[in-house]
């Protein structure tokens, strides 16, 4: 029985394809719906066929199978239609979602016209050298001209094909100068050591992480093979592998043609291209549409930026070192010099290519000579310096055992000694310098505040570190907060000036541009290649896809600084790493921030978080602490494989505070030989009791305990700290050649 009802076919093919798809299409049939603004086109959906649920209704089965099929049926629709929108124009390998924001927890502050400016600002001064795509979010309705990228198809779809969703441009048209990948590697006869990066290479950030990304399963083991290979680290050493063209990830620009065109890179200007016509242009549509603004805040007035810099490629400079780029790490240090800063400085001297190998840097070098400034805060973080800061800071420098060798006349071109003060930092942002007074604390936390009262400073009561000490009228452990100098131990942390460093990353950066390091970390390789590449970047916060800042690098005077500046002074002075992933992630400007994987400057981060340790790193540290107490099992590491064995490919290591753990417990000194030997003496001096050190200073010309040297005073297996205390020391002395094999020149 069929009601009356006769199939109906115009062919006898048609009436087979309707026999073998009568089962799969009952339940669903297409409607055409007209798309707006497109009249030649029309959009295909399927829905529900209610004529095959009513027949369902009158069959003879079970009540309770009809509905429960059409449960099914609604559940496999709703999952398909979620699969299909997650994975809608993911066309990078290792693009990251832009979740929308909530308003509850926005912290947007600019408008959508002036993050499209910022974009286009940063991606014209050759900021954004990535094929990373844009978020639709920012809505560019025109692919800028990215002079950092040489020219390659486009690999998303023509216009033509676009959906309604996919209105605006997320991809950048290269116009930069093409890029040879090198093959670094030892060349015969010297093979005993890595060679130097050349001059002017570039690290290609798309291929590192293509290879390192934690979010898409890649090991921090296999990155940091990458890296050593890719970057020539294996010196001689090198074991069959196939194929490792895909981990060539430093490469040279090619000087473009005289003949080829120079475009004009003004944010404001058209390039030639069309705009496709707004979906709708007829109706009014909100330009702010699907963006979270902070709650109880205005938008920010139009930003005001710069013309975009012009980039320049390493080819193109008439002196190896760029004005626009200066090639100058920054580190901030609070109360007196101690062995962690020390070790700092000697891993750069060990590291970089300062120059100090030959007697006098030549004029002609094709080397960028990078400089460290050391800047020092030398009192309290919520105190005022007086007068006489700048006075004070050197005649400490000079009498600590830690930091004098550093004033030595040769390390005067790459090392600087700065004095930090808040108030003229401040003064020297542009974007907040008229607004910060406002606020009546400076040390906010991720939303946590600590109140500072204001200073009543006692000329009696100068303190010796510079600065003058705070009358609170507080007593305790308050009072201990505000006075503290560094960090003792765990117990006396020294909160504000962590979270004044937090701030002052970005102030130097942003002031005079270059990178900024926390006071706990170590150089393990020359950072040429990542010079070379001219985006703003921190490192991944472990796990989260949070920054964390600190390795961070970005412009002088950029959009992107503005963007933060502006953004965290209506945060309430927020720069703690979690509050600015939250101002990038709400703004859609995370990828002019690049998040780099943690391998590449804190390989042991995984592990000691419990991911990764069915394949863990060299060394394995399941807790930062193993750095300085190597546990008994692996104890023979440190002394057999020495530095070259120490996450080898990492640019960096971080070992996460412990400021009052001494990195070479037996030898608490600075060795470096007979140059600072009144250091050495004046150090070994304090390890001794008071009647030893009141008995020296008696008699001047006395030498330490002859035992201090005895072998068996020793720990027989040394620390991963201390090995590498010793190798850098050992430089210094003139013992050994660096890394890359060269000597120090006197």
């Amino acid at each position: 029985m069929n009601n009356g009802i006769l199939p109906n076919h115009s062919s006898a093919v048609e009436e087979k394809l309707h026999r073998a798809n009568t089962t799969a299409a009952s339940w669903t049939r297409p409607v055409m719906l007209p798309i707006p603004g497109v009249r030649t086109r029309r959009l295909r959906i399927l829905v529900p066929n209610v004529g095959s649920f009513q027949q369902l209704r009158g069959a003879r089965v079970r009540r309770s199978r009809g509905p429960l099929i059409v449960c099914f049926a609604c559940m496999a629709l709703f999952l398909t239609v979620m699969v299909v929108s997650r994975n809608q124009g993911r066309s990078r390998q290792w693009a990251e979602n832009w979740p929308p924001t909530t308003g509850e927890s926005s912290t947007l502050v600019f408008k959508r016209e002036d993050l499209q400016r910022i974009w286009k600002w940063e991606i014209a001064s050759g900021h954004f050298p990535s094929r990373q795509t844009i978020p639709k979010q920012v809505g560019l309705k025109t692919a800028p001209l990215n002079p950092a990228i040489p020219h390659l198809g486009r690999s998303s779809k023509p216009s033509r094909y676009h959906s309604p969703s996919e209105e605006y441009d997320t991809e950048t048209y290269g116009v930069g100068p093409k890029r040879v990948y090198l093959d670094i590697q030892s060349v015969y006869p010297n093979v005993a050591y890595p060679p130097r990066p050349v001059p002017g290479s570039v690290a290609d950030m798309d291929i590192i992480m293509k290879h390192c990304n934690f979010s898409a399963g890649k090991y921090v083991r296999d990155c940091l093979e990458v890296l050593r290979i890719g970057g020539g680290l294996d010196n001689g050493r090198r074991l069959r592998r196939g194929n490792t063209d895909d981990w060539k990830y430093i490469y040279r620009e090619k000087e473009l043609n005289s003949t080829e065109p120079d475009f004009d890179l003004s944010p404001d200007t058209n390039h030639g291209y069309v705009p496709r016509p707004a979906l709708g242009a007829d109706t009014k549509v909100d330009p702010d549409a699907g963006l979270n603004k902070k709650r109880g805040a205005e938008w920010e007035a139009q930003v005001a930026l710069p013309r975009p810099r012009k980039y320049r490629s390493s080819t193109s400079l008439k002196t190896p070192c760029d004005s626009e780029n200066p090639r100058v790490y920054h580190m901030f240090w609070t109360g007196p010099f101690t062995d962690k800063p020390y070790l700092a400085l000697l891993s750069f001297l060990f590291t970089q290519n300062t120059g100090i190998h030959m007697r006098e840097f030549p004029d002609d070098s094709p080397v960028c000579r990078p400089q460290f400034w050391m800047w020092i805060n030398p009192g309290p973080a919520a105190s005022v310096p007086n007068p006489t800061a700048l006075h004070d800071m050197y005649a400490q420098l000079k009498s600590s055992p830690w930091a004098s060798p550093f004033l030595h006349p040769r390390f005067k071109d790459v090392i600087q000694f700065k004095l930090w003060n808040t108030t003229e930092q401040l003064d020297g942002i542009p974007e907040i310098k008229d607004e910060w007074r406002s606020f009546k604390t400076l040390f906010n936390s991720g939303g946590h505040v600590i109140p500072v009262p204001s200073e009543k400073p006692k000329e009696s009561a100068a303190s010796a570190s510079g600065n003058e000490t705070a009358t609170t009228g507080k007593s305790g452990e308050e009072e201990d907060l505000l006075n503290r100098t560094g960090s003792k131990s765990s117990s006396s942390y020294d909160r504000l000036s962590v979270i004044l460093s937090d701030m002052a990353r970005f102030i130097l950066c942003h002031r005079f541009g270059g990178i900024y390091l926390d006071a706990d970390t170590i150089f393990l390789r020359d950072w040429e290649e990542l010079w070379g590449w001219k985006g703003a970047f921190a490192y991944r916060w472990s796990r989260l896809e949070k920054y964390n800042t600190a390795v961070l690098h970005m412009h002088k005077g950029s959009a992107l600084g503005t963007f933060l500046f502006r953004t965290a002074l209506k945060n309430g002075l927020d720069f703690h790493p979690m509050s600015v992933s939250l101002y990038t992630a709400d703004a859609f400007i995370e990828p002019l921030l690049l998040r780099l994987p943690d391998a590449l400057f804190d390989s042991a981060w995984l592990n000691t978080e419990n991911f990764q340790r069915d394949r863990p790193t060299q060394p394995y540290f399941t807790e930062f602490a193993d750095f300085f107490d190597t546990p008994a099992q692996n104890s023979a590491a440190p002394q057999a494989l020495g530095f070259d064995g120490f996450f080898k490919g990492a640019y960096s290591y971080h070992f996460h505070n412990f400021w009052w753990k001494p990195f070479d417990p037996t030898r608490n000194w600075p060795d470096l030989g007979p140059k600072f030997k009144a250091g050495e003496d004046l150090a070994r001096a304090a390890l001794e009791d008071k009647e030893t050190a009141t008995r020296k200073t008696e008699a001047p010309g006395s030498s330490p305990a002859d035992d201090a040297d005895k072998l068996e005073n020793d720990k027989r297996d040394l620390d991963w700290s201390a090995v590498l205390k010793r190798t850098f020391e050992a430089y210094i002395r003139g013992e050994r050649p660096n890394m890359y094999g060269e000597w120090l020149e006197w």
